[in-house]
């Protein structure tokens, strides 16, 4: 069985009464994958933004595997230590990583967010050193259309993940970066500027299907 584990941030975890794109993903893989396959990771909840915590349970879809490693405010530098065990623990084989925005907007800059990057695999390859990751760089959002310093971080780090994503692939444990989904409108995809709606979380399930397809022949195109 092929195992799956999401890593994210708030845009992974998603809020009570949403789908997630995790559920987006996992219907695609069900219409597309020839096989067995899961979603793993040690936890299961959504954050619950009226409480202030990771605590809810209540799914727009409950019927899919909600297993995730994934956390509101969490970014490169707080999963870098997580992964390893979350890794040996859950069996994981296929990483998805949507992960960066909070790290540069209140930890660290583009070239300390790389090196946090660089920290991650390690700590999941000395896991299971086949591990395959794709990495999906920082979407659109709303603070950089008006902090510029901003912008050019994430601008900043998008480019050293290219080109972490270049130096660190190998063909025991491969990395591929998925393409930023080309026609994400934090006005039409998102409900407050950065977390996704029912629009964009498709799209960013289909960057992560696109890469895998296009990458390893794994699945079909996304069909929504």
């Amino acid at each position: 069985m092929l195992r799956f584990m999401p890593v994210g941030d708030s845009m992974t975890i998603g809020s009570a009464g949403e789908h997630t794109w995790r559920y987006r993903m996992w219907q695609h893989l069900c219409r597309s994958h020839g096989g067995p396959f899961t979603l793993v990771g040690p936890r299961e909840t959504l954050y619950d933004q009226h409480a202030g915590t990771p605590t809810s349970h209540a799914y727009a879809a409950p019927d899919f595997p909600r297993a995730h490693l994934a956390g509101w405010g969490e970014g490169w530098q707080h999963m870098a230590p997580l992964i390893g065990e979350a890794v040996r623990s859950c069996r994981a084989d296929v990483l998805l990583v949507s992960l960066g925005l909070i790290d540069l907007g209140f930890y660290t800059n583009a070239e300390q967010t790389a090196e946090n990057v660089r920290a991650f695999t390690a700590e999941a390859r000395a896991a299971n050193r086949r591990v395959r990751m794709v990495w999906l760089p920082v979407t659109p959002n709303v603070r950089a259309r008006t902090d510029t310093a901003f912008a050019g971080e994430v601008a900043r780090f998008n480019e050293l993940l290219a080109k972490t994503a270049a130096d660190l692939d190998e063909p025991a444990s491969p990395i591929l970066l998925a393409s930023p989904p080309p026609s994400y409108d934090i006005s039409a995809d998102t409900y407050d500027g950065t977390h996704p709606n029912a629009s964009g979380e498709h799209k960013i399930a289909a960057a992560f299907a696109e890469a895998m397809y296009q990458g390893w022949d794994l699945g079909a195109p996304y069909a929504g």
